[in-house]
């Protein structure tokens, strides 16, 4: 009892409480590992340390509202986060041994498979191609021609000259008919059957295969190679076909059998708990991913989603504050549209007259595109001089070229150009980004009354300083 009082001591002195946020402690070496990934080098806005802390306690103050609203406990969130977890803790289920074992286990039965249908072969051929489906009468005169080139080499003619000459398997011809080292059931049953039915050097009457009539020299036969020539190759088939993994689900398994009652994920956490206490940099990057998680949950509840989905508040925002949303030139708002016949230039600006702007797309596509035959080709937006020709011509009035739109020469706009945004709608991305800003300041107003924040400051001047 008493070693282990001091070995918490001890590691209390050096890893002490930096600051506590809603009762829960936060080392020094958790604050530091936020404050130095946060301030790397690439970082354009590095903050000291000092400015950092309210960055920090905000950040903690969302996980802690989280925790409060039981977000933890979801399954999506829990099954997204055992998702990150197991990344990095089940490596460590699996040991070089275990993977050694696993590609000595592969070779052998590899091995003895392909000893047992006759080793390893290296044949030559020549193939006199027959494509899938030819006429009885294309067939006979591909076997005619086979049989006359093996007549040939059969009164001693050079195999390999022959092959670059007549084969139609332009790969193998080129290297004179070799195909390299083969293995039983590599290749089409057919060839296959003659290649290990020949002796070394002797040469098999033309066989037929889907592929067309081979004639088949064999150049050589061994035994299947050494462990240490394929080890590589093993080794990547082994991480290629999932193996690793299976080992690892096997090795989960095991332990979960051996444990009266613990069950696969109570294994990994069990696991991950042990590793992250050997390990503080895991520690806390299992820690980054649970919080942050947790943070992407509240702050869309909170703020993101809450803002997305608030016209009201949106549109109350921009009514506020409309004085700060200016454009640095007009802008058009409306479409520019290309038509076959004229009377369809009227009849567009009649159909979306008096409609909310962003009903005018549904709207034109019921009344023009809604059968086989498109009337109207048209853009919408709110454009500015440059965004559009057509626009540019008839809006702003520049000396543009306007290209024309093939089979619809009749060109036209339809809106207003506007000095200044009149509707939220029109700056809304910078309306949103500004109201989601405003509702996580409230927010975080609020957080600082719900919890209690202290800092040491003492320890917080030892930060990346001990």
């Amino acid at each position: 009892m008493f070693l282990c009082v001091v070995a918490v001591a001890a590691f209390a002195q050096n890893d002490p409480v930096v600051m506590t946020i809603n009762g829960v402690p936060v080392t020094r070496s958790e604050f530091e590992y936020s404050y130095n990934k946060n301030n790397s080098e690439g970082v354009i806005d590095k903050k000291s340390v000092e400015e950092y802390v309210d960055l920090f306690i905000n950040y903690k103050l969302k996980v802690a509202a989280a925790l409060d609203a039981k977000m933890d406990t979801m399954t999506s969130f829990k099954e997204e986060f055992a998702k990150y977890r197991d990344l990095q803790v089940r490596p460590s289920f699996v040991t070089d041994d275990d993977i050694q074992a696993m590609a000595h286990r592969i070779y052998d039965d590899t091995q003895h498979y392909v000893d047992s249908l006759g080793g390893l072969a290296r044949p030559m051929h020549i193939l006199v191609k027959v494509d899938p489906g030819a006429s009885p009468a294309t067939e006979t005169l591909a076997k005619l021609k086979a049989d006359s080139i093996y007549r040939v080499i059969a009164n001693g003619a050079d195999f390999t000259e022959m092959a670059r000459r007549f084969s139609d398997d332009p790969g193998s011809a080129q290297k004179g008919g070799e195909i390299g080292w083969i293995q039983p059931g590599q290749t089409v049953k057919e060839f296959e059957d003659v290649v290990y039915s020949l002796k070394e050097g002797e040469v098999a009457r033309p066989v037929k295969s889907a592929y067309g009539f081979h004639i088949v020299k064999l150049l050589e036969k061994k035994p299947f190679v050494p462990f240490d020539s394929c080890q590589a190759s093993i080794l990547t088939y082994i991480d290629r076909a999932g193996i690793r993994d299976q080992i690892i689900d096997e090795k989960i398994d095991g332990l979960a059998a051996a444990s009266n009652g613990q069950t696969r994920e109570q294994v990994l956490e069990q696991r991950a708990a042990d590793l992250s206490a050997e390990d503080s940099d895991l520690a806390n990057l299992i820690r980054e991913y649970h919080d942050g998680l947790l943070l992407w949950e509240i702050s869309y509840q909170k703020v993101y989603g809450k803002a997305e989905n608030d016209e009201a508040g949106l549109e109350n925002y921009f009514k506020n504050n409309k004085k700060k949303y200016k454009w640095d030139s007009p802008r058009f708002k409306g479409i520019a549209y290309h038509v076959k016949d004229k009377a369809d230039v009227k009849a567009v600006k009649k159909c979306v007259k008096g409609e909310p702007f962003d009903k005018w797309p549904e709207k034109l596509h019921a009344a023009f595109n809604a059968d086989s035959v498109i009337r109207i080709r048209v853009v919408k937006g709110i454009f500015k001089v440059g965004d559009n020709p057509l626009v540019d011509r008839e809006a702003f009035k520049q000396k543009v070229d306007v290209p024309p739109t093939k089979d619809y020469p009749i060109d036209a706009i339809y809106g207003k150009v506007l000095k200044a945004p009149k509707e939220y709608t029109d700056v809304r991305g910078q309306v949103l980004e500004d109201y989601q800003n405003l509702l996580e300041k409230q927010w975080i107003e609020e957080l600082r009354k719900q919890y209690v924040v202290t800092v040491n400051r003492d320890v917080l001047a030892t930060v990346n300083k001990h």
